[in-house]
């Protein structure tokens, strides 16, 4: 399994920036496939933004033009941008890092790391 640490959170007004960061322990980073998942009080964990080894994005509608995934393979940290904050993007985000070994998927999560965005 892979630690992941996350970083970067905090209260932000709306309309506000943020930038996440997400450590990984793994020397094999690139071959990982990248997620940023939210989820909100009483809601159900949801995709964010996803970045896959080959550096492929895709992004949940209700973030899209806003949050920006990037990944630093040689640092192994990948990033959340979160731009034009809104009071509905408060959540606790998790990172997570992903691939397939002989079919069978390898998933590790972080800690989480409190994103609070006050109108």
């Amino acid at each position: 399994q892979v630690q992941l640490v996350e970083s970067g959170g905090g209260l932000v007004q709306a309309g506000g920036s943020l930038r996440l960061s997400c450590a990984a322990s793994t020397s094999i980073f690139s071959r990982y496939d990248m997620g940023w998942y939210r989820q909100a009080p009483g809601k159900q964990r949801e995709l964010a933004a996803r970045i896959s080894s080959g550096g492929s994005t895709n992004y949940a509608d209700s973030v899209k033009g806003r949050f920006t995934i990037s990944r630093d393979n040689a640092k192994k940290t990948a990033y959340l941008q979160m731009n034009s904050l809104k009071p509905e993007d408060t959540a606790v985000y998790y990172c997570n890092a992903e691939r397939k070994v002989l079919g069978v998927p390898d998933k590790s999560w972080g800690q989480g790391t409190q994103v609070t965005v006050s109108s």
